[in-house]
């Protein structure tokens, strides 16, 4: 690796240093949520390392302690997920032309929601090794996060769990309310699909619980959709 293109990696480095601070934050909770539901820290830690989705995690594992299917719980996080399918292809429009395949699969694979604002706004072309920089910084503050919330949940006192266990519960919250407070249409969507998912919970019991989730995370996204298409800006 010449000078030049170290220096693009070190500045991605740099720039992930914040994401990688945030991540450890969230993750603890993460962990400690994990552990609740009786995940080992290895089984946890491990998926921090290959999943780097705070929202697919936390559904994945509300699954995998409610005893779901395996089917159900991979249909879920790839339902969660599908935003990253977006986002790649953005990024990519983004590459030089001498980008090899292999680099655009581990571009794709270091996408998170951060790493993908900061590769965004990197300037006209993209250099893959700012993202790979970013990434090899947040990525172990998500795993070291989530590897520690699981180890300091079987230490710390019950009360003091609980109350941590709420940082996830505030992490989701503070994503929803900013975006809500701007647009009628998303703070509709998230009021009904919360009275929908309560009303499904009470009176659907024939499918499981994972499965519900499924279909009204689908239906609700592909109706919101239809009915409130997102208009694109024209440029003249």
């Amino acid at each position: 690796m010449n000078a030049g293109r170290r220096k693009v990696f070190m500045r991605g480095m740099r720039d992930g240093i914040p994401i990688g601070l945030g991540y450890f934050a969230v993750a603890f909770t993460l962990g400690i949520y994990a552990r609740n539901v009786g995940l080992t820290a290895v089984q946890a830690t491990v998926s921090s390392l290959l999943t780097h989705a705070s929202a697919g995690q936390y559904a994945g594992f509300s699954m995998i302690g409610r005893r779901a299917a395996m089917a159900e719980v991979v249909v879920m996080t790839l339902v969660i997920n599908a935003r990253y399918l977006l986002m790649s292809t953005a990024l990519s429009q983004k590459l030089g032309e001498k980008t090899t395949f292999l680099q655009r699969l581990a571009l794709g694979y270091c996408i998170t929601d951060e790493v993908f604002g900061i590769s965004l706004a990197y300037g006209d072309e993209l250099d893959p090794l700012y993202t790979y920089g970013s990434f090899c910084v947040a990525s172990p503050g998500w795993a070291l996060g989530t590897l520690l919330g699981v180890l300091l949940g079987n230490v710390l006192p019950a009360n003091v769990v609980s109350a941590l266990s709420v940082g996830l519960y505030g992490m989701f919250i503070a994503i929803i309310m900013p975006p809500a407070r701007k647009n009628r249409v998303l703070a509709g969507v998230i009021v009904l699909s919360m009275a929908l998912s309560f009303a499904c919970a009470q009176w659907i019991t024939a499918i499981s619980e994972g499965m519900r989730t499924i279909l009204l995370t689908v239906l609700i996204a592909a109706g919101a959709a239809v009915l409130f298409p997102v208009k694109e800006a024209r440029h003249d």
